[in-house]
């Protein structure tokens, strides 16, 4: 039996936050709470997510034993100025690429991932980058990304 993925909708926010926090507590080694910055990533998801023509996607497999999500991958499409390589300035990145505990090693986030790269296709982006931790890592190898030279720099303003 293979692995239904779907387009995440609007009544999938909730469950598309708590799977962020299920992603953000493993990366940082203990629970992150809800609180004013899941509230503002909903608000985004509501205002982003829908209809066809959106520049943001989420993914998802469904729990196989009762409602909620089991995994998902979001991403988005970023527009810079073109350039020879890339003349429309289109980028995609893939973030929020979760799945519930008792699920992994079932191959659901690499089923949602690739839904997200074909969506990526569809809208002609040449390019897709995202973070890896070391848990997804060879996930995303799997799926054909390389590590690049690493010249990202960051500043953060205010506090």
């Amino acid at each position: 039996m293979g692995i239904s993925v779907r387009r995440a909708t609007l009544a999938d926010t909730d469950e598309l936050i708590r799977l962020r926090i299920v992603m953000l507590s493993a990366m940082e080694g203990s629970r992150v709470p809800p609180g004013d910055w899941s509230r503002r990533a909903a608000a985004e998801l509501h205002r982003r997510l829908p209809g066809p023509d959106a520049s943001l996607a989420a993914f998802v497999v469904d729990r196989p034993d009762g409602p909620g999500l089991a995994a998902c991958a979001v991403g988005t499409i970023d527009v810079h100025l073109g350039s020879p390589g890339n003349p429309d300035g289109s980028i995609g990145y893939i973030f929020n690429v979760a799945t519930d505990e008792e699920y992994r090693r079932r191959g659901l986030s690499t089923a949602c991932l690739e839904a997200l790269l074909a969506w990526f296709g569809d809208r002609a982006v040449p390019t897709v980058r995202l973070f890896a931790t070391p848990d997804g890592q060879s996930v995303y190898e799997r799926l054909g990304f390389t590590r690049e030279t690493n010249t990202a720099m960051r500043l953060k303003l205010g506090s």
